[in-house]
């Protein structure tokens, strides 16, 4: 009977603690900026229409395998930001039929600097200093709440 008390009183406060440990402890957040500079290629049909959502390829001047894919926005537009120089192409094709073909010579490459960076999920505004003193603060908190109620119940 003492083993099974003295378990309690040592597994439960354990296992308790591991639980509201943080288990993501070498996680990482996210970070965004907003560049400056880059190529932005504007599809319309004839009619002066946005071709909105259509399948776009960017090949590079070495011709090798597609530099990046993707679909233009609503307006028709798609930016990409060359990583070298030459003449790179660009393909907006609407699936019906229509395609645009455009070469973009490029005379060096993008070296784009952030302006603002914002960051969204785990660490966007934390050091790890703090989360670290977060974490034991509480689990201290807890503990002196649930000492604090055993307390009371034994008195």
């Amino acid at each position: 009977m003492a083993m099974i008390m003295r378990i309690r009183q040592i597994g439960f406060p354990l296992i308790f603690l591991l639980v509201l440990l943080p288990a993501p402890i070498h996680a990482h957040g996210v970070k965004g900026s907003t560049d400056v500079g880059g190529v932005c290629v504007t599809a319309r049909y004839d009619t002066a229409e946005a071709m909105s959502y259509a399948a776009v390829t960017i090949r590079p001047p070495e011709k090798g395998l597609d530099f990046q894919t993707g679909r233009t926005d609503r307006n028709g537009r798609f930016c990409f930001f060359p990583d070298g120089k030459g003449e790179w192409e660009v393909i907006v094709s609407d699936g019906m039929g229509h395609q645009l073909k455009v070469v973009v010579p490029v005379e060096q490459a993008s070296t784009a600097t952030g302006i603002k960076t914002t960051g969204h999920g785990k660490g966007e505004s934390s050091s790890k200093f703090e989360k670290v003193v977060m974490g034991l603060s509480i689990i201290f908190g807890i503990s002196g709440c649930l000492l604090w109620w055993k307390s009371r119940k034994a008195a």
